[in-house]
């Protein structure tokens, strides 16, 4: 006779992690290869620039393959215009149930577009298209397996997860990014679904890349704690320049729009053309600028060329994106904060404020500060750069500057860069016009609303069904006189075009 606790053995969770492995599995080699083909283009870029030194005439090469670049890229995504920019608002509007496309004209035509766009030398990032990559092939997971509603986008968002983790090497950081930034969803499913996919992107990644973490730098001292005081002036200055960032490149698509008579889907020459000063003169700032990173951790240069170097990649970084080329502002925002960083401990050291050795630490904790100002992610930013450097030591001067930085953009008003994309976007790709129905789990806070009172007290959003209340390790079925009592994990069912209203509704009531 079979037991009670037999009966009533759960395995949601073990499918969520069996789910979550496949995806991972096929989002790294997909990122893998994404990653070896930008890497090779950037190089092949910097060679034929380092012959147009002795053959000048290739300079007029480089003009025609410019042309060439724009007209594949313009006609990719003049038919499919969510492939454009960073791809992590498109994900985050999937997950909101704001807007949806098809997976399969999505992921090929932004793998393509994102190599020839970010493959040659642009300031661009791979890890937002790694991001949106990895989401469209959990998305193709789903429609294969004919998976929709909550258990589609939890697959979208596991392979978020491992577009991220094999773009980076990260596994927990990615993790922690698409739960703290791009879902907005803790739930137990959701995490150990992402982590599980971005171990095994992670594990293919590593097969192909080898175990050096993405961004080593080596550093031989720890900073005293009496110099502590550099770092709250190194975060407030990040913060400011971070709020700096997020006005300009939530606004250089419409400086496009007033200063060329192009179609929006050919800016991208202009980017091309602009760029052959810089591939003549510095080849090796090309790129997202992982290379540049690392470099700096070797050999710093003097401060005067740092300060050079970040006008000259923010100016440039900003011109590229503002194409709508598909390519992301994730790595470019680490390397003007590893830029400035390095700026900033060499300004300290030229005024006798800090020895040479603590410059790697200003340049480690700059880029978790400038990234956790705009994208305001600090959990993620402190975190993703331990993974990425390689190191638990710097925990401390990460966590301050990025408070710092984080807590200077919300006072002056910075909104998260990528809802802000999103909010931005003017023509969402296809809005969800079905009654098809989502769920989504509320923690109640201490100070929430909600505590104490019975269901039938609560003043529940218009499109909210509060189907379930998991409180510990027990399952309620709610009634009109169920208390609602802090740490209850909420369960709430709502149409996935009300999604988003009701999400934030609920998150007011609870003081969150």
């Amino acid at each position: 006779m079979e037991s009670k606790e037999g009966r009533q053995r759960d395995y949601s969770r073990l499918a969520a992690v069996g789910r979550g492995l496949v995806i991972g599995l096929f989002v790294g080699v997909v990122i893998s290869l994404f990653r070896l083909l930008i890497m090779n283009g950037l190089l092949l870029v910097q060679w034929f620039f380092g012959q147009a030194h002795h053959h000048v005439w290739l300079l007029g090469v480089w003009v025609m393959i410019s042309v060439a670049l724009t007209l594949i890229t313009g006609v990719l995504i003049k038919q499919t215009p969510e492939i454009k920019g960073s791809g992590i608002p498109q994900v985050e509007g999937q997950l909101m149930g704001e807007l949806d496309y098809h997976w399969w004209p999505v992921l090929w035509k932004k793998f393509v577009g994102g190599v020839l766009a970010i493959g040659s030398g642009l300031f661009l990032g791979r890890e937002g298209p790694s991001i949106q990559l990895g989401a469209t092939v959990g998305q193709g997971v789903a429609a294969v397996t004919h998976n929709t509603g909550s258990q589609r986008r939890l697959m979208i968002a596991s392979g978020a997860s491992a577009g991220l983790s094999a773009a980076f090497n990260a596994p927990i950081a990615s993790t922690l990014f698409i739960l703290e930034e791009v879902y907005h969803n803790f739930s137990t499913l959701i995490w150990l679904s992402a982590l599980a996919s971005a171990l095994a992107a992670n594990f293919v990644s590593t097969a192909v890349f080898g175990l050096t973490p993405v961004l080593h730098i080596s550093y031989f001292a720890s900073l005293p704690l009496r110099q502590y005081g550099l770092l709250i002036v190194l975060g407030i200055a990040l913060g400011l320049l971070g709020r700096l960032y997020q006005s300009v490149v939530l606004r250089v698509g419409d400086w496009y729009h007033k200063i060329t008579w192009l179609p929006d889907q050919y800016y991208s020459i202009i980017a091309l053309i602009l760029l052959m000063p810089v591939a003549w003169y510095l080849p090796s700032v090309l790129g997202g600028g992982n290379g540049l990173i690392v470099s700096l951790g070797m050999h710093t240069p003097t401060a005067l060329i740092l300060l050079g170097i970040f006008v000259l990649r923010f100016v440039y970084s900003m011109i590229a994106y503002g194409t709508g080329l598909p390519g992301g502002i994730f790595l470019p925002i680490l390397t003007l904060g590893a830029v400035f960083g390095a700026f900033f401990g060499k300004l300290m050291v030229l005024w006798q404020l800090t020895k040479p050795e603590y410059v790697p630490i200003f340049i480690i904790a700059a880029m978790a500060g400038y990234f956790a100002g705009i994208s305001k992610a600090p959990f993620t930013a402190i975190l993703l750069i331990t993974e990425m450097v390689g190191s638990l030591h710097h925990l401390m001067p990460l966590a301050v500057v990025s408070l710092i930085a984080y807590m200077t953009v919300d006072l002056l008003n910075g909104a998260p860069v990528y809802a802000a994309m999103l909010e931005k976007m003017q023509t969402p790709a296809q809005r969800h016009l079905t009654d098809e129905v989502g769920h989504m789990e509320i923690p109640v806070f201490a100070n929430s609303v909600l505590d104490g009172k019975q269901v039938r007290e609560v003043n529940w959003p218009q499109g909210a069904l509060l189907t379930e209340i998991q409180r510990g390790e027990r399952r309620i079925v709610p009634r009109g006189d169920t208390l609602v009592r802090v740490g209850d994990l909420l369960i709430v069912h709502t149409p996935l075009d009300q999604h988003e209203n009701v999400r934030q509704a609920l998150l007011k009531m609870n003081g969150s």
